[in-house]
């Protein structure tokens, strides 16, 4: 057995919230730190939002995810407030300063219809002049092609489990990836296959969809390190102002 409780034990020890370590967590960091009042859609386990708290953030922090396995983990810290669901099951109206949708969250918005719906969301929960914070996959750098059994890695979970990981591309449609995630025993043994689509957009349709939402463009960048996207950006980091209802 490997458990959903199990998958999100060792998500967070393979990914540690760590701006320290990590120029991603820190280009947040400074933003969550910044903003009076926080929502993290898709917040998983809640990482982000506890180091906020651990790092003396007084405001309102809300978090919420529709994967209850990593949702049970972010409610360890009391102090946050969790809730279960999609970004487009947001109904909060101007409440927020920030919206945040980190480690590629963004991406899990496949449809055109889930795109617009979760932004005229994300729109309403934030106060004018707002803003939304989030990173996309840049199409061009072709991420998905590394997404292969040859590049398969072996870890201990948090139990003391030796795990082989592997992922395995299954479709290319247009802009959207579907890929299998297999965890398996050192002897190959699977425990576990869990499927994900993820959406690349190119930075003129996504500037599209956050148009149409009513969004204005701050800023966007190629890197963490806030250098401008150019023809070899592996990402597109987006800060989006909420403007006027659209």
């Amino acid at each position: 057995m490997f458990s959903d409780a199990d998958a999100a034990a060792l998500y967070d020890q393979l990914n540690p919230w760590d701006p320290a370590l990590w120029p991603s967590d820190a280009f947040y960091d400074e933003l969550v730190m910044a903003a009076g009042s926080v929502l993290d859609l898709g917040c998983g386990t809640g990482s982000m939002l506890h180091r906020a708290r651990e790092q003396g953030h007084a405001g309102r922090l809300v978090g919420i995810e529709p994967d209850r396995a990593a949702l049970a983990r972010a409610r360890r810290r009391g102090d946050v407030e969790w809730v279960e669901g999609t970004a487009a099951d947001a109904r909060w109206e101007a409440e927020f300063d920030l919206a945040t949708m980190v480690s590629h969250a963004f991406q899990c918005l496949v449809t055109d219809d889930d795109l617009r719906a979760s932004l005229a969301a994300v729109h309403s929960a934030l106060r004018v002049g707002g803003r939304f914070a989030f990173e996309t996959r840049h199409p061009q750098a072709r991420a998905w092609e590394q997404w292969n059994p040859a590049h398969a890695s072996e870890t201990t979970d948090p139990t003391g489990r030796v795990l082989r990981i592997q992922h395995q591309v299954e479709s290319v449609v247009d802009d959207v990836i579907t890929l299998s995630e297999t965890t398996a025993g050192p002897d190959g043994t699977v425990l576990r296959v869990d499927r994900s689509s993820l959406r690349f957009l190119d930075p003129a349709t996504l500037n599209t969809f956050l148009a149409e939402a009513g969004f204005e463009i701050e800023a966007q960048y190629g890197d963490w390190l806030r250098g401008p996207v150019t023809g070899s950006s592996r990402e597109i980091v987006t800060l989006a102002q909420r403007g006027p209802r659209p």
